[in-house]
């Protein structure tokens, strides 16, 4: 037989054994995510009720399908439920990252829109949803596809049809902003034409006419980038505002006529204040808030979403040394602030900003929201309590309680001694499935 018949007949059968083994992995996923008919009791060592602080030693949980029915140093065992111990590992409630990029990867953010297919990016979208699960965060908030449109409704709807493996997402869509400004491809020959990662609209009618089209296609909330680009000169912030504070009110308004809110990429000032002005559900990285706005944003229980773990990994893998040390500036400022703005009685909810750095490796944010001033329990309240509420499923997730959803995960140890045990995550469940043990 000829080489290139044998090349050919071998290709077949990797081929079809290739395609066996999808099928049987197909299968094996579908089989596991349907919650279990029997109960489970779950068993570890300690249990954090985290709404109050309270840590259950013991701590045990019984789930029946995708719920939680009991919680406590000790609950009924049905006599057909199957009881795992988990060890010296603490109990808690499924993590939540409130700023994510699913359709971002490491390296250059830009050469990606132009490089890579939208269905490739959708590809690896799916791989990083996987990832982020199984590192506990058992809900996400997707804040732009970066120039891949409304491909994110297709990785939430995947995930909700158990079809692939992930969190419970709120999307976005294409973030919005303006001709120019932030996410547009400025950096290249305008003869080339290169599209920018986000939906362009500069006054309200164009707002209106993004917002509508975003939620045509399924987005769950939009996303504006109100500031852009920032630098730091003489030892202070400088971003200038993309939106005036009557266009971002319009756009609130615009979305809340649907029932849906909008967050925002916002610096510093004076972006923010006009962002906590116009009723924003969050103000995204938030390095620089005046007092005014700080106010505001207590009063109005508008979140801020730190995400200090993008400037930290900017910072070590710059480009440039005076990258670096510009990233760097950024990080050390935004950890003077966030002090100011833990004083000030702000609220907080826990954001990543995971895509640019790699998928899983997320909760290095709750370790430096500490590392900066957090008490671990309030890190863990917004990465949990705070995201549901903040994602609308305040009452579902977030806490350990009975007629909740059961999404749980175990950490070795104890998180309120050592935070940096969110890392280690060593059992995993959503909607009572189990997908990490």
């Amino acid at each position: 037989m000829p080489n290139s018949s044998l090349h050919h007949c071998s290709t077949l059968r990797l081929a079809s054994l290739a395609v066996s083994l999808a099928a049987q992995a197909f299968s094996i996923v579908v089989i596991a995510q349907q919650p279990a008919s029997a109960p489970i009791v779950l068993h570890a060592a300690r249990l954090l009720q985290v709404d109050t602080g309270t840590l259950l030693q013991p701590g045990e949980i019984l789930v029946e399908r995708d719920r939680i029915r009991a919680v406590g140093t000790s609950v009924n065992h049905p006599q057909d439920a199957k009881v795992i111990d988990l060890g010296d590992s603490t109990l808690l409630p499924g993590l939540i990252d409130a700023h994510v990029h699913l359709f971002l990867h490491p390296g250059a953010e830009d050469l990606q829109t132009v490089e890579e297919s939208v269905p490739w990016r959708t590809i690896l979208a799916e791989q990083a949803a996987k990832a982020d699960l199984l590192a506990g965060f058992t809900a996400e908030r997707d804040m732009g596809t970066e120039g891949a449109g409304s491909a994110d409704t297709a990785i939430r709807d995947a995930i909700n049809q158990g079809l692939i493996l992930g969190p419970r997402l709120r999307i976005s869509g294409n973030a919005i902003s303006i001709l120019g400004g932030h996410e547009d491809a400025i950096g290249y020959n305008p003869e080339q034409h290169v599209l920018g990662n986000a939906t362009y609209a500069n006054n309200d009618a164009e707002l209106v006419t993004a917002i509508r089209a975003e939620l045509k296609e399924g987005a769950d909330f939009i996303k504006i980038y109100e500031t852009g680009p920032d630098k730091i000169a003489d030892g202070r912030l400088t971003t200038p505002y993309q939106y005036t504070e009557e266009e971002l009110t319009t756009a609130v308004r615009e979305a809340a006529r649907t029932g849906n809110r909008v967050a925002v990429h916002a610096m510093g000032e004076p972006g923010t204040l006009y962002a906590a002005r116009a009723g924003v559900e969050s103000i995204d990285h938030a390095l620089q808030l005046s007092d005014e706005t700080m106010r505001l944003m207590r009063e109005k229980q508008i979140f801020a979403v730190p995400t200090f773990t993008i400037f930290e990994y900017l910072a070590d893998h710059a480009a440039s040394p005076a990258q670096g040390a510009r990233d760097r500036q950024l990080l050390d400022l935004h950890a003077q602030e966030f002090k100011k703005q833990l004083a000030a009685g702000v609220p907080f909810a826990m954001g990543s900003d995971v895509g640019p750095f790699p998928h899983g490796t997320q909760a290095r944010e709750f370790v430096l929201m500490v590392k900066f001033g957090m008490s671990p329990l309030a890190a863990l309240q917004a990465g949990t309590l705070n995201g549901a509420k903040l994602l609308g499923w305040q009452n579902q997730i977030g806490a350990l309680k009975p007629g909740y959803d059961a999404d749980i995960i175990a950490v070795p140890g104890d998180p309120l001694q050592d935070i940096a045990a969110l890392q280690k995550v060593t059992f995993v469940m959503k909607d009572g499935v189990i997908y990490r043990k």
